[in-house]
């Protein structure tokens, strides 16, 4: 039975309201696309050239991202709580942890967890957490590692803040 309801799962988390957060951080990425946006995106993309066609193979096969990424002026002004609560939901069956970094002097933590379904990956979520600022990115969909850093050139332009926030994670 386990694992048809690890099948079960849905690699979707549910983000924290984080309430207050963006009025308080000195600088704030909120990005949610669901399934619409991204087909109209993927739509957008002219598969002519191979590079292309392989962006417009990963992104048709996204269900949703989610990136929320927070700085502050003060350490720690971000309730660890709501930290904890995601790792929470990455226990569950289906979900296994990649990557655990805790850097006791820098005090920043990195979790990289993958939501697998029969050798695929059908889920990704980093949490990247330091003194004045965490990022949270959760990708939902058929991805493989190596699409993920072709998402980022993509979407995310290398002086924009999204690529700052992505440079920021794993």
């Amino acid at each position: 039975a386990l694992p048809v309801l690890a099948a079960a799962q849905t690699p979707q988390i549910t983000l924290p309201a984080f309430a207050g957060l963006k009025s308080a951080a000195a600088d704030s990425v909120d990005i949610t696309l669901g399934p619409s946006l991204l087909g109209v995106v993927g739509w957008l993309i002219d598969g002519h050239d191979a590079d292309s066609a392989s962006l417009k193979k990963t992104i048709q096969a996204l269900k949703s991202v989610q990136v929320r990424s927070y700085r502050f002026k003060d350490a720690f002004a971000y309730p660890q709580a709501d930290l904890d609560a995601l790792r929470a939901q990455l226990s569950r069956p289906g979900w296994s942890q990649l990557v655990k970094v805790r850097d006791r002097g820098k005090k920043e933590d990195v979790d990289v967890y993958l939501a697998l379904d029969n050798r695929t990956v059908r889920g990704v979520t980093i949490i990247a957490s330091g003194l004045r600022d965490f990022t949270v990115i959760n990708i939902v969909g058929a991805v493989g590692l190596d699409q993920i850093q072709e998402l980022r050139r993509t979407f995310a332009g290398p002086d924009s803040q999204v690529a700052q926030v992505m440079q920021r994670a794993p």
